[in-house]
C-alpha cells in the first residue's frame, strides 16, 4: 500500500455567533476538506493544508473554541479507499452540479438557435456564462485531490460548451455580415 497521509482537523466552536462556525465550514470546503462528522474533517497532508489549518486552529480559539491538527495514515488498504471514496463523493457531487450546469448552457445556445437570435450581445452574455463555467472547473479540479471518476465527464462537456458557443458565434457572424445560412 502506498503510503498516503491526511491531516485531521478537530474543533469545537460556541454554537453562537451561527456566522462564525458557518465561515469557519466554508472556509474548509472551499479547501477541499471532508467532514467524517460534526467537527471533524480531513485534508491531504501538504504544507499549504498544514499552513491554513494552523490559521484556521487561531481563528477557532479566537471564537473561544478549541481545535486539534493530527496526521494520520490508513491503517490498511481497506481503510484507505473509504477515506479516498469521501474525497471522490464531495468532488462526484460538484462535478454532477457542474455538468448540469453544462446542461443549462447548451439549452441556452440551443433556445437562441431555435429562435434565430442571433445577436452580438448574446455571444457576450454566452462568453461570460462560459468563462464562469472554465472557472469553475478549475477551482473543483484544484480540490479534487484524488482523480473522481466524472472529472473527464466534466472535461468533455466545457469542451462541447466551448464547441457549441463557437458554433452559435459563427451563426450570428453570418447573419450580422449578411450572409445568412440555411
Amino acid at each position: 500500500m502506498d503510503s498516503v497521509s491526511w491531516l485531521i482537523f478537530l474543533y469545537k466552536v460556541p454554537p453562537e455567533p451561527a456566522r462564525a462556525r458557518v465561515a469557519l465550514w466554508r472556509r474548509l470546503k472551499s479547501m477541499g476538506a471532508v467532514y467524517l462528522q460534526s467537527g471533524v474533517c480531513l485534508l491531504p497532508d501538504t504544507p499549504d493544508h498544514a499552513r491554513r489549518l494552523k490559521l484556521l486552529e487561531r481563528k477557532v480559539a479566537e471564537m473561544s473554541g478549541e481545535a486539534v491538527i493530527l496526521k494520520a495514515a490508513a491503517q490498511d488498504r481497506g481503510q484507505r479507499e473509504k477515506v479516498l471514496a469521501h474525497f471522490q463523493s464531495d468532488r462526484e457531487e460538484h462535478y454532477r452540479e457542474f455538468i448540469s450546469r453544462c446542461d443549462d448552457f447548451e439549452a441556452e445556445i440551443a433556445r437562441e438557435t431555435n429562435a434565430r437570435h442571433f445577436s452580438y450581445a448574446e455571444i457576450e452574455e454566452n462568453e461570460a456564462d462560459l468563462k464562469k463555467l472554465k472557472h469553475w472547473l478549475a477551482v473543483i479540479r484544484k480540490l479534487d485531490f484524488y482523480g473522481a471518476p466524472l472529472a473527464k465527464e466534466a472535461e468533455k462537456r466545457l469542451q462541447h460548451c466551448e464547441s457549441l458557443l463557437n458554433a452559435y458565434a459563427r451563426r450570428v457572424f453570418e447573419e450580422q455580415d449578411g450572409n445568412p445560412q440555411p
